[in-house]
């Protein structure tokens, strides 16, 4: 149990409420052809940058618990970060010790999943199919299925769900060929492994926060049914679908791999499948639909019955799935637990698409309330259409609503996400990301006054790049790269970036100083708990400001 927070010496706090406005996807970057959040006219962001106290946070790599700096941030270990003022170690870098010291293969849901299929049936893989390490990663998949041949196994099917979004958005076949070469190593006369079906990640299977289970449902009929498009194989499925429709992976339509108008692997009845993902919020819809005995989304038609588990544990408070081979990190000691802990009215507010990640990923991966008297959650139900259409998404409903919620006087701190800059920035449509951030920034201009109003203060952040980068770029040279056609190579994926950290204060910002030094998104919850005049527990890292 947490305990009630100490009040800080010198400093009482700022007389209204606190707010964080976290600008999902909004990096800095210098300024570039591709820098969607530099080329906006964003005139409110511009003043916050010349005239408030600004830090830059490091919000990728070892700074949010990921195995090393090369890798990308992303939303969920981002918003892990800000709500709990430290680094915990990471889906991926979890993923790989597992591997690494073997406690994965002895887990008795690995031992579960192969001695199912060791006799008859088919060990089935299902994920995301790159090395972007965000979602998923190829080497643990390879690391597997090495494994379970040497274990036995004689049957392997794998359905891979193609990214162009964390990595190029046109590099399937860099993925799909080493790894048909990968698979022919490995093939023998009691080794039986070939891909058996696929499509673009935001296109089937891999749809989160209950968004468009229509996703989820397109999934189920290419990888269980093993209705659709048949192709002799995936290479020759991609490149038939990017000649016919001209797209990028994520948005490829869904195929089926068969021999003799036969699909090769459909999932049935004494099959295992291993989805092998990591990261949590993609992964819900489609364990619960191989998971769940009572499920209505939609119909499955057919419901094997298979051992079926999770890379990870995806939620930890509604068991998602009821099997999984590696236990996400113990996340303690958060923010919110504190704040309730001492008493303190909390609001989070986002729409749809990031609800989950102020409330479920900003609580240590908690999707329940510490607090249902103190806490309040307010999701603004997200548009379901392809978002580089309506750019500004729900910005301006979610800021309907938080001034609402600030001068209700019920609430002490309140959080929000305003999505734009990052699902916008995934389209690669530089300039509906532009509008995008306009957009934003017409919200920050309504909030700031409210603020003002009520003697509050803001912390302006976000928790990843991507808008800040929206052409793959030259690391050389600095300059876009180019396609054939003369026209710039779009950049879907995040950016390794740093982020803002704006401190709006116009009435106790001389009681205190902001700090110099490296900082990175685990350093803002002391920040907030200091602004609301608490000092920050031990094991929090620092915060930003420091009391004159």
């Amino acid at each position: 149990m947490v305990k009630k927070l100490e009040n800080l010496k010198g400093f009482a706090g700022v007389e209204g409420p606190v707010l964080t406005i976290v600008m999902d996807g909004v990096g800095l970057a210098p300024a570039g052809e591709g820098n969607a959040v530099e080329r906006a006219v964003t005139p409110t962001l511009d003043m916050l940058m010349k005239n408030y106290p600004t830090v830059s946070l490091k919000a990728h790599g070892t700074a949010v618990g990921l195995p090393s700096d090369d890798d990308m941030g992303n939303s969920e270990v981002g918003h892990n970060a800000l709500g709990a003022g430290q680094v915990f170690a990471q889906g991926a870098k979890l993923v790989s010790q597992s591997i690494e010291n073997g406690s994965m293969f002895a887990s008795e849901t690995w031992k579960a999943l192969t001695e199912n299929v060791k006799t008859s049936g088919t060990l089935h893989f299902l994920g995301l199919f790159s090395d972007g390490n965000v979602h998923s990663h190829i080497d643990h998949l390879k690391a597997m299925i090495v494994k379970a041949k040497d274990e036995g196994v004689k049957c392997v099917r794998v359905h891979i769900l193609l990214d162009g979004r964390d990595v190029g958005e046109t590099s399937a076949l860099d993925y799909i060929l080493p790894f048909e070469d990968f698979m022919s190593e490995l093939r023998s006369d009691d080794f039986d492994i070939k891909i058996a079906s696929g499509g673009g990640r935001m296109k089937i299977t891999m749809d989160r926060y209950e968004a468009d289970w229509s996703m989820v449902e397109r999934g189920w009929h290419t990888h269980v049914l093993g209705n659709g498009e048949q192709f002799a194989s995936a290479a020759e499925a991609v490149q038939s679908y990017r000649d016919r429709f001209h797209v990028i992976d994520q948005d490829l339509p869904p195929f089926v791999i068969a021999e003799n108008g036969e699909p090769i692997g459909k999932i049935v009845d004494g099959d295992s499948v291993i989805f092998f993902n990591f990261r949590g919020d993609r992964s819900i819809e489609i364990s619960k639909t191989f998971d769940s005995e009572e499920f209505t989304q939609f119909d499955r038609v057919v419901a094997p019955k298979v051992v079926y588990a999770g890379m990870l544990e995806y939620d930890g408070d509604t068991h998602i799935p009821s099997r999984f081979l590696v236990s996400p990190p113990t996340i303690s000691n958060t923010m919110s637990e504190y704040l309730c802990a001492s008493g303190v009215a909390e609001l989070a507010i986002s729409e749809t698409q990031k609800y989950g990640h102020v409330t479920y990923f900003w609580n240590g991966n908690n999707s329940g309330k510490f607090s249902e008297e103190l806490e309040t959650y307010i999701e603004i139900k997200s548009d379901v259409v392809p978002f580089e259409q309506r750019p500004w998404m729900k910005c301006a409903d979610i800021t309907d609503k938080l001034i609402e919620c600030l001068r209700s006087g019920k609430y002490r701190y309140l959080r929000v996400n305003f999505p734009n800059g990052d699902m916008v920035g995934h389209t690669g449509n530089l300039c509906a990301t532009i509008c995008s951030m306009e957009a934003l920034d017409l919200q920050l201009s309504r909030i700031l006054p409210v603020i003002d109003e009520l003697h509050g203060a803001a912390i302006i952040t976000a928790d990843h790049g991507n808008a800040d980068e929206m052409y793959e770029t030259d690391k050389k040279t600095g300059a876009p790269k180019a396609n054939k056609d003369g026209s710039f190579k779009s950049k879907t994926s995040h950016t390794l970036n740093p982020v803002p950290c704006i401190i709006y204060d116009n009435f106790s910002a001389d009681k205190y100083s902001v700090k110099s030094g490296s900082f990175g998104l685990s350093n803002v919850a002391a920040t907030t708990v200091n602004l609301l005049g608490y000092e920050a527990p031990e094991m929090w890292d620092e915060s930003v400001i420091e009391v004159e």
